[in-house]
């Protein structure tokens, strides 16, 4: 979802098991809880492997859709029929299956309608709000051999499930589910799907709008946690075929390539589109003039759109008279080509605005596919909405209004998730952070590449520290529903980001860095980590024991307090040397740099590592210089997530 600056508070979890307050403020330093090798709590398996990647054994399970939907604008509903293709690829047969209902969130009786504030207003909905949303099953049924029978299944909240009368068998069992629904469209559905107002016709931005397979896997086996508003999705991989029948005034976009452009487009509009496929400037392919002009429509009551996209987690589509629709050509490694596009109102037009969607969109995917793992479809879509920021495979939505920098920050964040959860399937449902925090980080790199950092952000802010390790901060190994809402953009977002910034520039370099997180994502495309595969993964392709990293930054929410201590000359002459005392006085611990100036204006500096602090409170250490000091810094550069910088400057 999109980025949101957030202040941090509360309590901290390790394991899933409530720890203690340890941020390490003036509680001192324990080098033995630190850098205890007790780290893993399990040892690598057939399934997931010592090393962070899958084990030979590793299996997950596979669902397509075909999906047959309209739109009906005088009511705001969708009405389709949904076909799951099923396969239990597990070693377990299965005597029920559990779907995910994330539209009945949108109900004034769900657990999170519940959990929204009394008063003012949570991003995730409106407490006050009466709206009857949710969806309204006609027939749930199983097929076989083309005969449909009734499926037995109850609805618990955001969750159905299905009891099977045969168990589904293991290592192939497969079956056909086909649920026919409605429901009605949320104005305002958690900053993730809605309805935009535009002068020339709504924005429909469609999401979470068919019933979606839990992910069965050898972690938890059936993944059923309810849909709350802040946790996202947790999903998993197949093809989708979606038929999309609207009026035919509409323009829709969504997930995966268009089938049947010649059925659906004017011979100008074909024309356009099949020119913008082979340009690296952006093509017009629906101008503003167009959008009012009913010749430039194609004459019939309706249209129906088909879609196709192989190996993906989701689909999502958005419908509009409104939109003017531009594309341009994606060079993708090994040759290949794609399609970006963007769909806009004219409200949102303008060259400072989103007239430069689709360059962001083409630069944001070339860079990842370059620097990190190929993009994986061809189309790629963004799409002006009441939405502030939220992905999907190929298509994302974000703020209409959004200009300038901040249009390039939420389309090159919202594709940056392509890779991160899209890619990369971890379980955002509970750990947000690997999708949100990495995405993050990735981002930071892309927007300093951009157009020649062209929307490159300042640096940061040292004082920025105490919102990200504050006294009473709640810790980033936490279900985002568990946070409080005012923390999820550091905890999530920024934070994580930060660690994994801190992690390739400062304690394992960009080139192993980069080697070990490219490793990562290539093991476990298309797959489910966990932070365990992570953290495993990182280690071994870096060569380094983390443990102690991920114990500061990510487990607990220890603080940073590196202290200059006392500095000495050696028999009291400063030909001789110079001795600097150091100590660590918080719970993390990190290299330490420091920057040493002599009194006839020479600097240089000094690098210890992490293992200083291994078996020691404070250290000792020696520089060779033969003049007076005067002036000893640490962490000069502000590198480090220093608490308190008061103590890091030693003044003669």
């Amino acid at each position: 979802m999109k980025k949101i600056i957030f202040i941090l508070v509360a309590l901290s979890v390790l394991n899933g098991v409530v720890a203690q307050d340890v941020s390490g403020r003036g509680t001192g330093y324990d080098n033995r809880t630190l850098f205890s090798p007790l780290f893993y709590t399990y040892n690598g398996n057939e399934y997931r492997g010592a090393n962070g990647s899958p084990g030979p054994a590793y299996w997950q399970n596979r669902v397509n859709y075909h999906i047959d939907a309209a739109l009906n604008e005088s009511k705001n509903e969708v009405t389709a029929t949904v076909v799951l293709h099923y396969k239990n690829n597990s070693p377990q047969q299965l005597s029920y299956l559990w779907l995910q209902l994330d539209q009945n969130l949108f109900n004034d009786s769900s657990r999170g309608h519940s959990k929204m504030p009394a008063t003012g207003r949570s991003r995730y909905g409106d407490a006050s709000s009466d709206f009857k949303g949710g969806f309204r099953f006609q027939s749930v049924s199983l097929v076989e051999a083309q005969k449909e029978s009734d499926a037995q299944y109850i609805i618990n909240d955001t969750r159905m499930q299905v009891r099977l009368d045969k168990p589904l068998a293991a290592k192939g069992g497969e079956l056909k589910l086909k649920i026919v629904y409605n429901y009605t469209v949320p104005q305002y559905g958690a900053d993730r799907t809605g309805i935009l107002s535009a002068a020339n016709g709504a924005v429909y931005s469609i999401a979470q709008w068919y019933p979606r397979m839990c992910v069965f896997d050898d972690i938890r086996g059936w993944n059923t946690d309810p849909y709350l508003g802040a946790s996202e999705f947790y999903l998993e991989y197949g093809d989708f075929d979606v038929n999309i029948t609207v009026p035919s005034g509409m323009i829709v976009a969504g997930s995966g390539e268009l089938q049947n452009p010649k059925e659906v487009l004017t011979t100008e509009q074909l024309n356009r589109y099949n020119r913008a496929k082979e340009s690296n400037q952006t093509v017009i392919i629906r101008g503003k003039d167009d959008v009012t002009n009913p010749k430039a429509q194609p004459q019939k009551a309706s249209l129906t759109w088909k879609f196709r996209i192989n190996n993906s987690r989701d689909f999502a589509w958005a419908a509009s008279r409104s939109f003017i629709w531009d594309a341009a050509k994606m060079n993708l490694p090994d040759g290949k080509t794609g399609l970006a596009m963007s769909v806009y109102p004219a409200e949102s037009a303008g060259k400072e605005a989103w007239g430069r969607s689709t360059e962001y969109t083409k630069a944001s995917i070339e860079n990842y596919s370059k620097r990190w793992y190929p993009y994986p479809y061809y189309s790629a879509v963004n799409v002006a909405s009441n939405v502030g920021g939220m992905e999907y495979p190929a298509i994302v939505f974000c703020g209409a209004r959004a200009t300038g920098a901040g249009l390039w920050g939420v389309t090159d964040h919202e594709f940056g998730h392509t890779w991160f959860p899209m890619i990369v399937g971890s379980n955002e449902r509970r750990y947000g952070w690997m999708d949100e925090g990495f995405n993050t980080f990735i981002n930071g790199i892309s927007t300093s590449e951009f157009n020649n950092g062209e929307y490159q952000s300042r640096k940061r802010d040292p004082h920025q520290t105490g919102y990200m390790f504050g006294p009473q901060i709640e810790s980033i190994y936490n279900t985002p529903d568990a946070m409080k809402e005012r923390n999820i953009g550091n905890l999530l977002y920024y934070k994580p980001g930060y660690a994994l910034e801190l992690l390739r520039n400062q304690i394992l370099g960009q080139d192993r860095f980069d080697f070990a997180f490219r490793h990562y994502i290539s093991e476990w495309a298309y797959k489910h980590p966990t932070p365990w595969d992570f953290f495993r993964s990182m280690e071994n392709s870096s060569g380094e024991d983390l443990s102690w990293f991920w114990r500061g930054m990510f487990l607990n929410s220890y603080a940073l307090d590196q202290v200059i201590d006392k500095v000495e000359y050696v028999n009291g002459d400063p030909k001789q040397g110079a001795l600097i005392s150091i100590s660590n006085a918080a719970q993390m611990a990190m290299p330490v740099i420091v920057e040493y100036t002599t009194v006839n204006g020479s600097t240089n500096r000094k690098t210890l590592p992490i293992e200083i602090w291994q078996n020691n409170q404070s250290w000792t250490f020696k520089i060779n210089t033969t003049d007076a000091l005067r002036k000893v810094v640490i962490d000069p550069d502000h590198a480090f997530p220093d608490v308190d910088d008061s103590n890091n400057t030693w003044a003669n």
